[in-house]
């Protein structure tokens, strides 16, 4: 039986809306969008007192709670999909914004550093944040879609909570690695970004689980072949 639909494990039954019939479509572009405004964001980095993050850490854990719905209610197979594709745009975006850089300016453009400062292609960057996303978003989506198998219906809040932690440990793990070797950071300033990213990542979710768990119920109802199970 098709994976969007449903999955026995034993006794359980796990169910999922097949994709195209509603509105997956939309869920997509709201993902993709909230990734590619995080990693231009991401440029600036934000210092609260002790604490140091960047500024795609406002939006980036939204994009985990789209990825939750995405797996929760359409199944791994079409959240992979969805993954891949926020990936691929990732890479056309940074693309796109070096050949803008590179590209010859006009007599009256006064503004080239400034948008290297901000569009410009960074290669550590775009390599950490593409790779860091695609291998925390794919464990996220496999550890909740497991979870789900057990548990069904029931106790969502622990597949939530569960595949944000392994999800977002490992999106910031490889980040700040990437990132900390190709600038030089510090043990102590490398263990200081991934440990405040880490943290206020997973705080973040938590908090929202009441709206994640609004958003789920929405997306179910909308959906006709979930709606109908």
């Amino acid at each position: 039986m098709d994976h969007s639909q449903s999955r026995h494990t034993g006794e359980s039954r796990a169910h999922f809306a097949i994709p195209g019939a509603g509105i997956y479509a939309y869920v997509v572009a709201v993902f993709v969008a909230l990734l590619l405004l995080s990693n231009i964001g991401a440029t600036k980095f934000i210092a609260v007192g002790p604490l140091t993050f960047d500024g795609g850490a406002i939006l980036f854990p939204l994009t985990y709670i789209i990825g939750d719905v995405l797996s929760e209610v359409y199944g791994l197979r079409a959240a992979r999909r969805a993954i891949i594709l926020g990936f691929a745009m990732s890479i056309l975006a940074a693309f796109t914004f070096w050949l803008i850089q590179i590209a010859p300016g006009a007599d009256f453009w006064e503004n080239q550093a400034a948008y290297e400062s901000i569009l410009g292609f960074v290669p550590a960057i775009v390599l950490g944040s593409t790779t860091g996303f695609i291998v925390g978003q794919l464990l996220n989506a496999y550890v909740l879609v497991r979870v789900k198998e057990h548990t069904q219906e029931r106790h969502l809040w622990l597949r939530l909570v569960s595949s944000t932690i392994v999800g977002e440990f490992a999106d910031t793990l490889v980040f700040c690695t990437i990132y900390g070797i190709a600038f030089g950071l510090s043990l102590s300033d490398f263990l200081n970004y991934l440990v405040v990213g880490f943290t206020y990542k997973v705080a973040v979710e938590v908090i929202l689980l009441p709206v994640t768990y609004r958003v789920i119920a929405w997306v179910k109802r909308r959906e006709p072949t979930y709606a109908s199970a």
